[in-house]
């Protein structure tokens, strides 16, 4: 299989191997890795975000890990500007980009386009945020489809953020925002991309994703959220999201055996990978899907 002209994108639930499988296929592609995860930009993040070692840098050369301050936002938009930069540094080069990550949002952006809605003024967002909660999201949800009758088959009646986000949208620009989607166009055509989705049995990946909990806690993670916290980043921030920055803060207040916050950071990455899926699901049927026994063989196939 010839892959030189393509640009090629690896997804897959939390803990499925993606970065080694990367690694590997770069070697034999000659090819450059790029990050497709939305918390490993975060420089203050590399124990929490099992952003790639030292020695994975060594081996291959990579892209948008660990540079963005978790101080300052950074959206979809701001991955997907330089994420098109660097595909075209890379084929400059002469080499392949491989896109490595677990943000659908991404790949979605990447592959599909961005929907370029004007921005909306955080006063007129935060006035929308507070109509949700005065009402409580069942009648605003209620109110939304009055607005946006469309909005019934696309968002799902307790998905607070989305509700909020498609009424914000038509009452500021006064156009649904499935409208906004419909002209979305990629900056790449269809047949740039090679899609590989890597899926793991369930039972196994639970208990991959143990050993790796435990491993971040081994390595520091805990130093890692005491440091985060000093820094004072505000709550509206999405890098609050990670998985483990709660837990810990709240191990650090309580002081409760390290074996509870292992298992709570499994659960909550366990219910994550199920996410992962699920949207996967959705949005990657025509990836090409891999299993773990797959993986070897299918290196052997590339030229």
């Amino acid at each position: 299989m010839d892959l030189k002209s393509k640009i090629i994108l690896i997804s897959g639930p939390t803990a499925s191997g993606k970065s080694n499988f990367s690694i590997k296929l770069a070697k034999k592609v000659n090819g450059e890795i790029i990050n497709a995860d939305s918390m490993q930009v975060y420089k203050e993040l590399k124990i929490l975000s099992a952003r790639p070692s030292p020695k994975d840098y060594q081996k291959i050369k990579h892209h948008l890990y660990g540079f963005h301050s978790v101080k300052k936002n950074f959206s979809t938009g701001d991955w997907l500007k330089i994420a098109i930069k660097k595909v075209k540094e890379i084929k400059k080069r002469k080499k392949i980009p491989i896109f490595v990550g677990g943000t659908g949002l991404y790949f979605k952006a990447l592959t599909d386009g961005l929907v370029s809605i004007p921005n909306i003024p955080i006063r007129y967002r935060n006035n929308i945020r507070d109509l949700q909660k005065k009402l409580g999201q069942k009648k605003f949800y209620q109110k939304l489809i009055k607005l946006d009758p469309n909005s019934k088959e696309k968002i799902n009646p307790t998905d607070t953020q989305r509700s909020i986000r498609a009424y914000e949208v038509i009452q500021f620009t006064k156009k649904p925002l499935h409208d906004w989607f419909q002209n979305t166009k990629s900056y790449f055509n269809k047949d740039d991309f090679f899609k590989i989705y890597i899926d793991y049995p369930r039972e196994e990946l639970i208990q991959r994703i143990g050993k790796r909990v435990e491993k971040m806690i081994k390595h520091g993670a805990v130093k890692e959220v005491r440091k985060f916290i000093k820094l004072k980043v505000r709550k509206d921030k999405s890098v609050n999201k990670a998985i483990g920055i709660n837990e810990i803060k709240e191990y650090l207040k309580e002081k409760k055996d390290l074996t509870d916050v292992i298992e709570k950071i499994s659960i909550k990455t366990r219910q994550y990978a199920k996410k992962q899926s699920t949207w996967a699901r959705g949005n990657m049927m025509s990836w090409l899907k891999l299993y773990p026994q797959d993986l070897n063989k299918y290196l052997k196939k590339i030229k």
